[in-house]
């Protein structure tokens, strides 16, 4: 029987979405037995060279302007992942942290147009405010401060929505699979050299830790980023765009499952305004996403 491509693409962009979420668990888990910058260090540099070793063709054609390039902006995602891992470290609520981390898409167009000089489109300067008003109902839980995770992930964000600008300008020339992997490898390299001067080294690390890092590496990481690589190959913008829009989402609910975490009503507010400005920074793919299922 052969399977529509678009529901294909959908299927593959929703595993997408769960892997990228149970990434949350498994690198939660992971850090109640080894040290965050040691654990990015091992996640980061294995799965970089796992990928390394399928995309060999695309290495070989890889220029010196592409190396330079890649690993410039392999430096910028090192200190957004070391941020965010720290973050995470520190964090009691995961779920919480899935959706800070996620206003990076809603910073995406402004970046663009601080940075970049693109003019992003007007459901942009519709979805910040209500992201800010979000931020405010969680941040607002515990009074009026932030706590440091929460800090931690709202840098994070900010500089993986410079990444992903960087990131797409730099496709148009550098193939996809090397970019990731090499990108995937730096990380590893440099979070593991920060580990060595300010983390006890090398780190003890458990068997039952060892699984955890091992189902980060192989679904939360490898997996996703292949899978992810094919699905919008054959995906619309339209889909492709709501559907990713539910990792935080799912965090959030296998947070609940796995960890027990509850969340205020101020809480699931505040995460409930930030998936409202998701989805309305994503407005034209919503619209067209709507518009292709009513016919």
């Amino acid at each position: 029987m052969k399977i529509d491509k678009t529901l294909l693409s959908d299927l593959l962009l929703l595993a997408v979405t769960l892997l990228a979420a149970g990434g949350w668990i498994f690198s939660k888990e992971a850090l109640q037995g080894i040290a965050p910058l040691s654990f990015l260090g091992i996640r980061f540099f294995m799965a970089g060279v796992l990928l390394m070793v399928m995309c060999t063709p695309q290495l070989k054609r890889m220029t010196a302007a592409h190396w330079r390039t890649t690993l410039g902006m392999g430096l910028l995602f090192s200190v957004a992942l070391m941020l965010w891992v720290n973050g995470l470290f520190l964090s009691d609520h995961v779920g919480e942290g899935a959706f800070i981390t996620s206003l990076g898409v809603v910073l995406v167009p402004v970046v663009a147009k601080l940075v970049f000089k693109d003019t992003p489109e007007g459901s942009t300067w519709l979805a910040l405010p209500v992201a800010i008003v979000g931020l405010a109902c969680l941040s607002l839980n515990n009074g009026f401060r932030f706590e440091t995770s929460q800090l931690l992930f709202i840098v994070a964000a900010i500089m993986f929505a410079v990444h992903f600008n960087l990131i797409s300008r730099a496709l148009i020339q550098v193939p996809a699979f090397a970019l990731t992997s090499i990108q995937l490898t730096f990380v590893g390299l440099s979070a593991t050299g920060v580990a060595m001067f300010v983390e006890p080294w090398p780190p003890q690390i458990s068997d039952y830790t060892w699984g955890w890092i091992l189902a980060s590496v192989l679904l939360a990481s490898s997996a996703r980023f292949l899978i992810q690589a094919y699905a919008q190959s054959m995906a619309s913008a339209s889909h492709a765009a709501i559907i990713m829009v539910l990792e935080p989402l799912w965090a959030s609910l296998m947070a609940i499952y796995w960890f027990g975490e509850s969340m205020t009503a101020q809480q699931m507010l505040g995460c409930t305004f930030i998936f409202l400005a998701l989805l309305l920074n994503r407005w034209r793919s919503v619209r067209q996403l709507l518009k292709s299922l009513l016919r």
